[in-house]
C-alpha cells in the first residue's frame, strides 16, 4: 500500500523550509533570457579574472557570440564582476595582477599525512536567476573538504571565509603548504597575510594551467555532477543549504574515494588518527 508524504515530511526530506515551499509554489518564475550569455561570461571571468567588459566582449565575439559591449557591461555589473581591482599592491612581473606570485611547491612533494597540503579553488554556481560563487579548501591527503564559502561576489572575502573555516577545524603543522592558482583572491595581501600569520607556506600553480591544481579541479567536477547539476537552486539560501549538506554530510562522510581505499574522507581520517601512536 503506497503512502503519500505530507508537505512537512517532503520539506524535511529535501531540506527545504515549509515557508520556502509555499513561496516557491505561489511565486511565478520568470526565466532570464540572458542566462546562457551570463553562463559564458562567468566562465571567461573565472578563467581570466583580470578581464574587463571590453576584453570579455572580444572573447565572446571570438567564440562567435554576437553581443554588444554595453550589454556585457550591464550583465557583469549585475553579477558583481567589475569590482576585483585593488589599488595598493606590491608590483611583480609574473602576474596579470599586481600582487606577489609565489612558486609552485607541489611538484615532487610526497603527500603522506593530514594537514601537509591544502588545495584551494573557486567555481561558480548557477541559480535560477543569478550566479553565486563557491570557494573550497581540501586536505590533499584525505580529500576532505575542510573549508568552504558561498557568496555573491568574487571579492577576497569569499576565499577568506573558506580559509577561516579550515583554520578553525584543523591543526596547522610546521611545513603545511597551501596551494592555489594565481587568482587575485588568493594573491591578495589579506589572504596571504592570514596564511603567513599561521606559518603556512604559500604555493601557486602556473598561469592558465589547470593541471597544477588537478585535485581541486577534480573535486569541483564531482560537486557539479553529483549535486549542482541535479538541482535548480531557487536562491542563495537554498543553494547554501543543499551544497553545505552535500559537502559536509555526503562528500565528507558518505562518498567513497578510490584514492583512499574506497572510504569516505571522514572515516579515512578517523582510522588514520586511531593508528597514530599517542
Amino acid at each position: 500500500m503506497s503512502k503519500t508524504l505530507s508537505i512537512f515530511q517532503m520539506c524535511q526530506t529535501l531540506f527545504v523550509s515549509r515557508a520556502g515551499y509555499y513561496r516557491f509554489r505561489e511565486t511565478p518564475f520568470k526565466g532570464d533570457p540572458d542566462m546562457g550569455l551570463r553562463h559564458q561570461i562567468q566562465e571567461i571571468a573565472l578563467e581570466m579574472p583580470r578581464y574587463g567588459y571590453r576584453r570579455i566582449t572580444r572573447e565572446l565575439l571570438r567564440q562567435r557570440v554576437k553581443v554588444n559591449h554595453k550589454k556585457v557591461l550591464r550583465l557583469m555589473r549585475e553579477d558583481n564582476l567589475l569590482c576585483l581591482r585593488k589599488r595598493k599592491f606590491v608590483r611583480t612581473t609574473d602576474s596579470r595582477h599586481g600582487f606577489e606570485v609565489y612558486p609552485n611547491l607541489v611538484p615532487g612533494l610526497l603527500v603522506d599525512d593530514l594537514d601537509q597540503l591544502w588545495v584551494a579553488d573557486i567555481t561558480y554556481i548557477r541559480l535560477m536567476v543569478e550566479f553565486v560563487y563557491l570557494a573550497v579548501i581540501l586536505d590533499a591527503f584525505s580529500r576532505r573538504c575542510i573549508g568552504w564559502s558561498l557568496g555573491h561576489t568574487l571579492e577576497e572575502e569569499l576565499t577568506l571565509d573558506a580559509l577561516r573555516m579550515a583554520l578553525s577545524q584543523r591543526r596547522v603543522h610546521p611545513g603545511l603548504i597551501h596551494h592555489s592558482d594565481r587568482g587575485v583572491q588568493y594573491a591578495g595581501t589579506g589572504y596571504t597575510d592570514l596564511l603567513k600569520e599561521h606559518g603556512i607556506l604559500i604555493s601557486m600553480g602556473r598561469r592558465g594551467n589547470p593541471y597544477d591544481n588537478a585535485q581541486a579541479e577534480s573535486f569541483i567536477k564531482t560537486l557539479k555532477y553529483e549535486e549542482v547539476y541535479l538541482f535548480e537552486y531557487r536562491d542563495m539560501a537554498e543553494a547554501k543549504t543543499r551544497i553545505g549538506h552535500f559537502l559536509e554530510r555526503v562528500y565528507n562522510e558518505k562518498r567513497l574515494h578510490s584514492a583512499i581505499g574506497y572510504l569516505p574522507p571522514a572515516e579515512f581520517e578517523q582510522k588514520l588518527i586511531q593508528k597514530t601512536p599517542a
